[in-house]
């Protein structure tokens, strides 16, 4: 039993509390919730705020990957940066004391991200950050102001790339810098070779491989001002001339485009889509446009190019090696592949640091004591 009392604290396995909310943050959790099953040393205690909580953009990613259902589900979405995020850390704060997690694992940077590091920095629980590192130098991005804080309060910090360890020495963060690769195309691997056994999308949009192309648009920057929805879907209808364009939409990009009467005529527009049809929609499109982070790198380890709808990209390297541009920059340059990513064994890399991390912690403490 792991908190029977008679039993050593070294013998028991490490408690991970992983806090998640959003779909990019489903599919990163995925192998590594794997990982932590396969390794032995650990348990882990899943989190889900509801930052997303539209069935498509939540239930189906976890039935779809095959990872254990929350036990914690929280429910908390909609309102203000602030009050989301002072909601969600009344309600973390108490699982949190509850769980008496070893360590807290975060994904990327989102308001359940700040809203989960901030609790366990004021309870003194180790914060292991994915995705850290990760700059776009905007600090009008919200997304900017989560990362840079929650970095700040790491003491594990996994970083994708080498531009995002000079981002950290930088700024001179004070925990442990990993340089692992980056774990979404673990999750790309896994979920491409389910998507081509189970996904049926192609059949049912009547879709042919290489004829068509990928949107989305769903960031505040776009769907919050109206005149910026027009020109993101300006772009994408005038775009859709060259070829179909398939738009799965956001649940707020669809009431954004009601209440701003935004036309999406000449886009085929769809309900959001689970991971394994994103997955293969993305294996067989021609090119992509969106202004998420994640999907831009999901386009790169699908090697289709991409369109980002924005002014800058904190993935600074897909434009380097010329499988991204954005829509008002310079056109492609020549293509390369990008060694930083890794080779879809970031996971394991992250499992294994978390456990050694938590061992050495564990007998410092009892050698202390």
């Amino acid at each position: 039993m792991p908190n029977d009392p008679f039993i050593s604290a070294s013998a028991r396995p490490a408690k991970v509390l992983t806090v998640v909310g959003a779909r990019p943050q489903f599919v990163k959790a995925a192998p590594v919730s794997r990982a932590i099953a396969a390794h032995g040393g650990l348990v882990e205690a899943m989190v889900h705020t509801g930052q997303h909580f539209d069935a498509n953009m939540s239930d189906v990613f976890f039935e779809e990957l095959a990872i254990p259902r929350p036990i914690h589900r929280l429910d908390i979405h909609s309102g203000g940066h602030g009050e989301m995020t002072g909601r969600m850390m009344i309600a973390l704060e108490a699982v949190m004391l509850n769980e008496q997690p070893d360590a807290v694992l975060v994904y990327g940077d989102t308001n359940s991200t700040l809203a989960a590091a901030l609790c366990a920095a004021k309870l003194d629980i180790p914060i292991a950050h994915v995705e850290a590192g990760v700059r776009s130098f905007d600090r009008t991005m919200p997304e900017e102001i989560n990362r840079v804080v929650v970095d700040c309060l790491a003491q594990l910090l996994f970083v994708p790339t080498q531009a995002g360890m000079r981002n950290l020495e930088n700024e001179k963060v004070s925990g442990r810098l990993m340089m692992i690769g980056d774990v979404n195309y673990d999750a790309t691997l896994l979920l491409t070779g389910l998507a081509l056994r189970q996904s049926a999308i192609m059949q049912t949009l009547g879709l042919t491989p290489g004829g068509y192309a990928v949107a989305t648009v769903h960031r505040a920057a776009a769907v919050d001002d109206g005149g910026a929805l027009e020109e993101a879907i300006g772009y994408l209808r005038a775009e859709s001339a060259r070829r179909p364009i398939v738009f799965p939409a956001h649940p707020r990009t669809r009431k954004a485009l009601k209440r701003w009467n935004v036309s999406t005529k000449g886009l085929t527009t769809i309900d959001p889509v689970g991971p394994l049809d994103m997955h293969r929609l993305l294996h067989d499109c021609a090119m992509v446009y969106t202004d998420s982070g994640g999907l831009q790198k999901e386009a790169y380890f699908h090697r289709k190019p991409c369109v980002t709808l924005r002014d800058v990209t904190e993935w600074v390297e897909t434009i380097d090696a010329g499988w991204n541009r954005l829509w008002r920059g310079p056109d492609f340059a020549p293509r390369h592949d990008i060694a930083d990513y890794g080779f879809g064994a970031a996971a394991p890399a992250i499992v294994a640091a978390i456990a050694d991390y938590l061992a050495d912690r564990r007998q410092a403490s009892e050698t202390a004591a």
